[in-house]
C-alpha cells in the first residue's frame, strides 16, 4: 500500500483544542495534510493551517534546537504514527501549534466544522480514541511547557 508523508498540528489556544470535521472522512480531526515536494514539516503544518483556518500559527517547540546547525532547526513532532485513511496510508507527524489570533478563523472548503474543544470535551464520544488520545498527550506537552 502506498504511504504518504503527512503532518497535523494540535492548536491550542486559551486552554481549548482546536479540531476541524473533515467532510470525506467524517470525523473530527487536527489540522492537516500532505507534505508537499521539497517542503520541511515545519512549513507544512504552518502551511496546512493557514490554508484550512485563516489562521497564522507557530510551532510550539518541546526540544532545544541544535545551534551549530549549517541550514535550519526544524522541531521536533511530539507524536508520530502511520494510519490509514481508505486507500492508502499516512506517515503522520503530529506538531502542538498555538495562534494569537482567533478571530481569523475561517475554515475552507475541504471542512464541515470546526470546535475548540476543552481537555475533558475531548471524552465526547464523536472524537475517535486515537484523536482524543493524542490531544490528550498534546494539552500534557501543552501544560507541561507553560508550567516551566
Amino acid at each position: 500500500m502506498k504511504t504518504d508523508m503527512t503532518v497535523a498540528g494540535y492548536l491550542i489556544h486559551d486552554g481549548k483544542l482546536l479540531l476541524i470535521f473533515h467532510k470525506k472522512l467524517k470525523r473530527w480531526l487536527p489540522i492537516g495534510g500532505h507534505i508537499e515536494k521539497d517542503e520541511i514539516p515545519d512549513d507544512a503544518v504552518i502551511r496546512e493551517i493557514k490554508e484550512e483556518t485563516e489562521l497564522e500559527a507557530e510551532i510550539v517547540r518541546n526540544d532545544k534546537p541544535n545551534t551549530r546547525c549549517n541550514v535550519s532547526n526544524t522541531a521536533i513532532p511530539f507524536h508520530t504514527n502511520v494510519h490509514s485513511v481508505g486507500d492508502h496510508d499516512h506517515y503522520c507527524l503530529f506538531y502542538l501549534c498555538k495562534t494569537n489570533d482567533i478571530k481569523k478563523l475561517k475554515i475552507n472548503s475541504e471542512l464541515e466544522d470546526f470546535r475548540w474543544f476543552t481537555k475533558s470535551e475531548l471524552e465526547n464520544r464523536d472524537v475517535s480514541e486515537d484523536v482524543r488520545n493524542i490531544g490528550l498527550k498534546a494539552f500534557e506537552l501543552y501544560e507541561k511547557i507553560h508550567a516551566d
